[in-house]
């Protein structure tokens, strides 16, 4: 692609991702499907302005990496820890009752391969946290009980999601699942989740002390990207996918995240540090919403809507069924915990929306062949779908109990 193409394409992606997703926030639609609407209009599917080329998909995996970066730095391990059994019963059950549920209409129903039977299942499995706490934000609900259970519990999916996102990459890689497999990338993810971060957590102490005396602005950010990449190719080297590296970098970097180690008479201790955090995701988050759009754009732009057989009954089928699915397994992990009904039906609904991390599957499954055009799609109706109609339903459900507490 020349040069000044790859300039126009950038600047279409760009203002048709902010335009869109403006314009579905104003009616109280996530942005990310705004996003993904985009992709699909300049892309092959309508106006055929972009395409998915090799330099643009590489942005766009830029983009993702500093969003799970993002992720990772939203995610306070410490206060699931103290968060009691209600929020890992939540995500357990909200995790586990999709995928199982989800591979069995794959695999049995329509008899789909095991591989990819497992991509949709996993897709199913996450829940979007930051759409979820923007809606209960706006509700004025963001401190209630019903809420802090469920912020733990999509952390934990969010770690879950990641996991197993990890694990089916390789299995893409090697295109089978196999037991070695398994028990290799289990090895390698788990040493890679327990070392990154520690490692990332001193090298931050380090890159603090050095922006403090620099004597040139944007050490920080330059130097905390290049960690971010770092540990990125780290994740690739050891068989998982590049956006292991920015999650586990993003926990480092976490206002709540530190560690205390003592072995005799030595002793290791890095203390959580909020004004690094502050200071770091006031300079980062610029960026990250730059490129993050860039990937939910280029979701859009692979899919050719045209070259999709929509009357084909399976695709129908298969996005039927698996909506169902989606809502009901999610749902129905708020009545696994002793709550009032009222909080349990706000748990379920909360933990419903999918968002960018059941995209991130699709499109993995779909860049490396193992999703058809046709799965892919209708894969994309079911995250659409569970994405949109969660906001409306929690505020429906909200403004119900309030008119009925007021009568």
């Amino acid at each position: 692609m020349e040069l000044h193409q790859f300039f126009l394409f950038l600047a279409i992606v760009l203002i048709a991702a902010r335009v869109l997703s403006e314009t579905v926030a104003r009616f109280g639609i996530p942005a990310v499907i705004g996003e993904l609407l985009a992709g699909l209009l300049v892309g092959p599917s309508l106006l055929g302005w972009v395409s998915p080329d090799t330099t643009m998909k590489l942005l766009a995996e830029i983009g993702i990496i500093l969003l799970l970066f993002e992720v990772g730095m939203d995610t306070d391990l410490s206060r699931l820890a103290r968060s009691g059994r209600k929020p890992y019963i939540v995500a357990v059950v909200g995790f586990a009752l999709p995928f199982i549920l989800g591979y069995g209409i794959s695999a049995w129903l329509f008899g789909l391969p095991q591989l990819t039977a497992l991509f949709i299942a996993g897709a199913l499995t996450a829940t979007s946290i930051g759409i979820t706490v923007r809606v209960l934000n706006d509700l004025g609900k963001r401190q209630s009980d019903e809420a802090q259970i469920v912020i733990g519990a999509a952390v934990l999916d969010d770690i879950l999601g990641v996991l197993v996102l990890a694990f089916l990459y390789q299995f893409a890689v090697e295109k089978q699942v196999s037991v070695q497999a398994l028990g290799k990338v289990s090895l390698y993810i788990v040493l890679f989740m327990l070392f990154t971060p520690i490692v990332t957590k001193l090298a931050a102490k380090v890159i603090d002390k050095l922006d403090q005396h620099a004597a040139s602005p944007g050490l920080l950010l330059s130097m905390v990207l290049s960690l971010i990449l770092l540990f990125s190719w780290l994740a690739h080297l050891i068989g998982a996918p590049e956006i292991m590296g920015g999650f586990a970098a993003g926990l480092a970097f976490s206002q709540y995240f530190g560690f205390k180690f003592s072995l005799g008479k030595f002793s290791l201790h890095c203390a959580p540090s909020p004004k690094l955090a502050h200071q770091l995701e006031e300079q980062i988050r610029p960026l990250i919403h730059t490129f993050s759009p860039l990937f939910f754009v280029m979701v859009g732009v692979s899919l050719n809507l045209s070259d999709v057989n929509w009357r084909s009954p399976a695709i129908w089928g298969l996005a039927g069924s698996l909506l169902i699915v989606a809502f009901v397994g999610k749902f129905a992990a708020g009545f696994f915990i002793r709550e009032s009904r009222q909080n349990q039906i706000a748990i379920g609904l909360s933990m419903i929306p999918r968002g960018e991390v059941g995209l991130i599957f699709a499109q993995l499954g779909f860049s490396q062949g193992i999703l058809n055009g046709e799965l892919y799609a209708a894969l994309l109706i079911v995250i659409a779908i569970t994405t949109m109609t969660p906001p409306f339903l929690l505020k429906w459900f909200y403004q119900r109990q309030d008119a009925n507490n007021h009568n």
